[in-house]
């Protein structure tokens, strides 16, 4: 069952009892998603945290001329979430579906995926009755910080290949997963250079 990779993912955190393992059972809700399909829209406000069983998602922005802006990539085991919209709503309006800001973001299936899929007010009844998911939600929040920070850092201090090679690293299956746009969207570089990038790292 789906349940148990998010529940084996917990427990690689935080071993869980039985009664949080079936407490994750009863609230993470299964979707299957096509390729192209959107689990999160501009201008929609976001509810869950999103958890990946299978597939693959991008999770972007487009600027007033229509371009995609790739801002994260997220595959098997991986969370997914617009924190801006998700954490913007205060505690009083927890239960109001249009509460929180819209969301800025896109978050789309680049292949046939599989999801399991945490709404706020679940999450919160978390939180109250077992406090190991607030420990566990704060690691998966603070670890998403430190990503997007260093991907502020690689875009002002460093070049276009080391750039590349930082996200060979941290993707190292999506080369081979990603059409190259997706790829030169996430590195705000041309198609050129990308395959530039590409000879001189295979040529070293």
């Amino acid at each position: 069952m789906s349940t148990q990779k998010l529940i084996t993912y917990f427990n690689n955190l935080l071993p869980l009892s039985d009664e949080e393992g079936d407490a994750v059972a009863r609230v993470a809700v299964e979707r299957k998603i096509k390729r192209r399909q959107f689990i999160l829209q501009e201008g929609d406000r976001c509810r869950h945290y999103t958890f990946i069983v299978s597939g693959c998602f991008k999770m972007y922005s487009v600027d007033a001329a229509g371009k995609e802006h790739n801002v994260q990539f997220g595959t098997e085991n991986e969370w997914l979430t617009d924190m801006a919209s998700f954490h913007s709503v205060h505690p009083a309006d927890f239960k109001n579906p249009n509460a929180g800001i819209p969301s800025k973001l896109f978050i789309e299936a680049i292949e046939p995926s599989v999801i399991l899929q945490i709404e706020r007010m679940d999450l919160v009844f978390l939180f109250e009755h077992y406090p190991k998911f607030n420990r566990i939600f704060r690691v998966i929040t603070e670890n998403n910080f430190i990503e997007l920070q260093n991907r502020v850092l690689q875009n002002i201090s460093t070049t276009a290949e080391q750039r590349y090679s930082a996200f060979l690293l941290q993707y190292p299956d999506l080369s081979q997963r990603l059409p190259n746009t997706q790829i030169e969207s996430f590195l705000g570089i041309t198609p050129e250079f990308l395959s530039t990038i590409r000879k001189t790292i295979g040529s070293k």
